[in-house]
């Protein structure tokens, strides 16, 4: 296997499963150094024994600052610089316009926006040029669905961080993309599909490839804008999505 990633330091906050489980695994078999973290610590330990390699797990809630300060403390004494920061923690909830109130809002955004801000903000200090920062979107981003528009709102305001944020490190170097999936086999998806029968078989029909995406596919597509193969890539959304954006 190439190992692009060879000594390489990586970050991937919400790294406990899902999406964010199989990518620290990904890049721990390409030879990064990979650190993950969680809100939970059992979890968090049981991921770390999953992917191997030396990974490290640091529990920490990414909304809240000094949390987050704490994880590139330990990163800086460990090996001083980060290489990629994969932001891919975020929170999901289903909420009409009609019940959305305040500690929605303050979950929702705390997570979503305030702890994407905080990821990237603190990091920077230990990135070098060359450095390369994939934020976790989602193609609502450009949809409007309906019972989620804080959730929508949220990652659309991630679309627009990656803009700005590429604008802002060009002089640096620092690569900022996006990776957007739609619907993709998370142990939290499934159980919300099998809870609902015929929900699923509904969301595939709206999908040209007619099935939800994997998450080594999702996986493998931070890998992509993590890594040299997209070195003229930057400020771009990136839909793992089956064709539903595209189609």
């Amino acid at each position: 296997m190439t190992k692009r990633f060879d000594n390489k330091v990586v970050l991937i906050t919400g790294g406990s499963d899902g999406i964010g489980l199989t990518t620290a695994r990904l890049f721990a078999d390409e030879g990064a150094h990979v650190y993950i973290t969680g809100r939970r610590q059992e979890p968090l330990d049981k991921a770390v024994a999953e992917i191997g390699n030396g990974a490290i797990g640091v529990q920490g809630d990414v909304a809240d600052s000094a949390d987050v300060d704490r994880l590139y403390e330990r990163i800086k004494a460990d090996h001083g610089r980060v290489d990629v920061v994969f932001a891919n923690a975020g929170i999901y909830e289903v909420v009409g316009i009609a019940d959305i109130d305040e500690p929605h809002i303050d979950r929702m955004l705390g997570v979503n926006v305030k702890g994407m801000i905080f990821t990237v903000q603190k990091a920077l200090p230990l990135m070098s040029e060359g450095g390369a920062i994939v934020l976790s979107g989602s193609i609502v981003s450009i949809k409007g669905l309906p019972s989620q528009s804080l959730y929508n709102a949220s990652k659309a305001a991630v679309r627009s961080f990656a803009r700005s944020w590429t604008n802002e490190l060009k002089d640096r170097g620092i690569r900022v993309n996006v990776v957007a999936p739609a619907g993709t086999e998370t142990p939290m998806i499934r159980n919300y599909l099998d809870e609902r029968p015929g929900v699923e078989e509904m969301l595939n029909q709206g999908v040209p490839l007619g099935r939800l995406a994997k998450t080594e596919e999702v996986a493998r597509a931070v890998l992509f804008l993590a890594s040299t193969d997209s070195s003229f890539v930057a400020g771009h959304e990136l839909f793992v999505d089956g064709g539903v954006a595209a189609v």
